[in-house]
């Protein structure tokens, strides 16, 4: 028998304005030109649901959550500030103290009436974070928009909306940190919030030293999602172990990212059945804190990634071998260093600050290390913290984030929600199943990971 899809309201009260705690400086503040592309203008969904807790029975979250925010926002003052543009489409943060976006709500649900164990995607989603007229655009809008819901069963969630030109997610976990060691009564956040955006700016003198196939005109429209479908899809060490079976054997010790990317990418464009010489690009989301990049000083809590973009033909990409897309994504990766920021700092200054490749385009997160879940209210670590649904903006489908995830028989490892038409879904299980399920039919499936191959169809 199933059961019907869980459905409830949510009872707001009237939105309100989070201020500092404290006078905070008047000031205009720059976001980097890695901040302020066309591809981070929009407000990113994050959720944190919080289970009942004995030992805090009688304390409200609401009433300690909004005064540890209003106590975060001296060190953190810019997140109380408006954006404003400037010449060539600059992005700055008038520091103006008006505050965050604070909305208090209630529920008769309980988080144990949600399917387990929690994941994307989750039903009513809209009810839990705050929608208010007028507050959802870039532009002279709140920064943050928070939403704390109390449930029937005495836990509770804190949804958010981030506009993603201000951090990134390690960024938003940092800030987070910071709210919740104020709400556990610490007197200053351990971490100092370090402005400082200028590290990714572009140079005086602007020049694009690298290739940016992530920031093409590329002709063509995007796939018309409707009738969208929307599941998610474990990663524990069974699946990847099946991936890496499909390699051969000088490929099997890649990291989790690079086989697990390779294989969605390589499934999502055989179910959408794409005309073979039709081009298509995956979108690698590199962390420049680490890795072949100059880390940006403790403390920083700005966008520090790039978008670099693997780009095949669908039939090139269906028809070889595992080991084919996961070269490309690895070339695409290691491609990143500190050169590489700067020249995309360089081209954002010199094309408008173009949006990054949308057509025939699927863009994919690793948030598993970003700690969403540690961060500690005063509850104990979140039931589940992290992104709130798959896609960028107001482009449905085209992403997916890499969530940290125990499943029911208490195996970690990564989840990952997918959105796609409801036919290309029913194939994208499909082409899953056979990529996790079992070993590979032959040895042409696995094939010998030629690097000639692979960088071939660069």
């Amino acid at each position: 028998m199933v059961s019907s899809p869980l459905v409830f309201t949510v009872r707001r009260r009237q939105p309100e304005l989070v201020r500092p705690a404290a006078p905070t400086p008047r000031e205009l503040k720059q976001l980097s030109d890695i901040d302020d592309q066309e591809g981070l203008r929009f407000l990113i969904p994050v959720i944190q649901f919080y289970r009942h807790v004995p030992s805090m029975a009688g304390t409200d979250p609401v009433v300690v959550i909004r005064d540890a925010l209003s106590r975060a926002l001296v060190p953190y003052y810019p997140f109380a500030g408006r954006l404003s543009e400037g010449p060539n489409r600059k992005l700055s943060v008038d520091c103006t103290g008006e505050g965050i976006l604070f909305v208090e709500a209630d529920t008769d649900v309980s988080i144990d009436d949600f399917t387990a164990p929690l994941q994307p995607p989750f039903p009513c989603l809209e009810e839990l974070l705050a929608d208010v007229e007028g507050y959802n655009g870039v532009l002279g809008c709140p920064l943050l928009l928070f939403q704390v819901t109390r449930m029937g069963c005495g836990g509770f969630t804190v949804g958010i909306l981030l506009n993603h030109t201000m951090a990134d997610a390690p960024g938003l976990v940092q800030f987070l940190n910071a709210v919740a060691e104020l709400a556990r009564g610490m007197p200053a956040p351990v971490v100092a919030p370090v402005w400082q955006r200028e590290v990714f700016g572009a140079r005086h003198a602007p020049e694009v030293t690298r290739i940016h196939r992530e920031y093409e005109e590329v002709e063509g429209s995007i796939v018309p999602f409707s009738d969208m479908a929307h599941r998610s899809f474990f990663f524990g060490s069974r699946e990847v172990e099946a991936l890496r079976a499909r390699l051969p054997p000088q490929l099997r010790r890649r990291s989790r990212f690079e086989i697990v990317t390779a294989c969605l990418w390589r499934c999502r464009t055989a179910a959408l059945r794409l005309d073979p010489e039709e081009e298509v690009r995956v979108i690698c989301i590199v962390n420049a804190r680490g890795g072949n990049c100059t880390p940006p000083p403790l403390g920083y809590y700005g966008n520090a990634f790039a978008f670099p973009v693997a780009v095949t033909t669908a039939g090139k990409l269906t028809g070889n071998p595992l080991g084919y897309a996961l070269g490309l994504v690895r070339k695409a990766k290691e491609d990143v260093d500190d050169e590489y920021m700067k020249s995309i700092a360089d081209l954002m200054v010199l094309r408008g600050r173009p949006h990054f490749t949308v057509v025939r385009s699927y863009l994919v997160s690793d948030v598993s290390r970003a700690a969403f879940e540690d961060v500690d209210l005063g509850w104990g670590k979140a039931a589940y913290g992290g992104p709130a649904k798959g896609g960028v903006g107001a482009i449905p489908g085209v992403a997916s984030f890499y969530i940290p995830f125990r499943n029911s028989e208490g195996e970690d490892g990564i989840v990952v929600p997918v959105c796609l038409p409801g036919a290309a879904m029913e194939r994208f299980v499909a082409e899953m199943e056979g990529m996790t399920k079992g070993p590979p039919a032959s040895e042409k499936e696995v094939g010998n990971g030629s690097s000639g191959t692979i960088l071939s169809a660069l």
